[in-house]
């Protein structure tokens, strides 16, 4: 039985009537309170733009089980429910319902919850983004009976726990996984001083100045910086397999690149004695490393080629090489994978609960619906 159906069966023939938000709420904005009289160790949370505190004070002036909508700013019109006591800043709507004999709280949250993308959207334009308390007093709400709101508050509150844990459980998985990739890349590439050669990485590799590329014309091949890909262009620094090492900003940003590609003075490149050292090793062997403690800035982090010249790299045989490499590339694509699928499961389950919660609350209006 689809879910439109079921709720056809439970409203019974029942009409649903649609009223306005102040008629079944009282809606107040909250009061200004300064920074310097916050303190993280007191007891109540203080809400301004609705999506997580802004700090925490020693008193409330609400006592919970009320919807908070943000009333400017950049989240205006985002719904949150509280169901603690809690103190509204002056950028909070607070919504409580009237008469809870006939309106469930939690419905009415999900409802505007359901509704949030129109509230966004009928945000008033200007300096800062606003939704005026005339919007929220006006917005029009259906009113099931009594036992339908909990029913659907029931269906409601169960999908949003069983969305909650299978995003905690994809994304406890992926951190797992990554640990236990962190854990054999360490293993594999720590090596008895005794038994493998190191050298310094100047004997290995010889580093490379990135160059400015703002008068190169427009084409395919990659810019890098020390944030990633920056644009592309039409020519290229480099084109055989190389290492790039950010020289400021985003130092710990390593890549390995095996087409052509440009790089910024930002980014270091690596032309690599592929007779001494595999770049793919390389490239792994530079991922153990703390380079924020080879840091030379004194503001933005900085690394100097004097500096990355004198690292130790351990140079077993390129048998050696190539299978430790086999191994972590496994390792990689599996991570890979699951850093790219499980945010997208995460979304998938996200939009089918939306789903269902659209459905649920999808009532049929009047044909004309009185404003004020």
């Amino acid at each position: 039985m689809s879910q439109l159906s079921y709720m056809e069966k439970l409203l019974d023939g029942v009409e649903v009537e649609w009223k306005s938000l102040s008629d079944i709420a009282t809606i107040t904005i909250g009061d200004f309170v300064h920074k310097n009289n916050q303190d993280s160790s007191a007891k109540y949370p203080v809400y301004n733009g609705g999506i997580s505190p802004t700090g925490y004070y020693e008193k409330y002036n609400n006592t919970g089980n009320k919807i908070i909508v943000s009333a400017r700013g950049a989240n205006a019109g985002f719904v949150n429910r509280i169901s603690q006591p809690y103190w509204a800043g002056n950028s909070c709507y607070s919504v409580g319902v009237k008469n809870s004999a006939e309106i469930n709280w939690t419905y009415v949250f999900y409802f505007l919850k359901n509704a949030e993308n129109k509230l966004i959207g009928n945000q008033q334009k200007g300096g800062i983004p606003a939704v005026s308390k005339k919007q929220m007093e006006v917005f029009q709400i259906p009113i099931p009976p009594l036992n339908v709101q909990a029913e659907i508050v029931r269906i409601l509150d169960t999908f949003t726990e069983l969305t909650a844990e299978l995003t905690a459980e994809l994304t406890a998985e992926l951190t797992a996984r990554q640990q236990q990739y962190a854990y054999y890349r360490e293993q594999l590439l720590t090596f008895d001083n005794n038994q493998i050669q190191y050298k310094r990485l100047g004997d290995v590799v010889n580093i490379k100045n990135g160059k400015d590329w703002k008068n190169l014309g427009n084409g395919d091949i990659p810019v890098y910086g020390s944030g990633g890909v920056m644009t592309y262009v039409d020519t290229y620094a480099y084109d055989k397999p190389t290492v790039l090492i950010p020289r400021k900003g985003s130092i710990t940003n390593i890549f390995y690149v095996e087409t052509p590609f440009w790089n910024v003075d930002t980014i270091y490149y690596t032309e690599i004695d592929t007779e001494q050292i595999l770049p793919k090793f390389f490239y792994y062997y530079m991922k153990t490393i703390d380079l924020m403690k080879l840091d030379t800035g004194s503001g933005r982090p900085s690394l100097t080629q004097a500096i990355l010249n004198a690292i130790g790299i351990p140079v077993p045989s390129i048998v050696e090489q190539e299978r430790i490499v086999s191994i972590l590339d496994k390792f990689d694509a599996l991570t890979t994978s699951l850093t790219e699928g499980l945010p997208r499961e995460i979304e998938l389950r996200q939009q089918q609960y939306e789903y269902y919660r659209d459905l649920l609350l999808s009532f049929p209006k009047p044909e004309v619906v009185a404003h004020d």
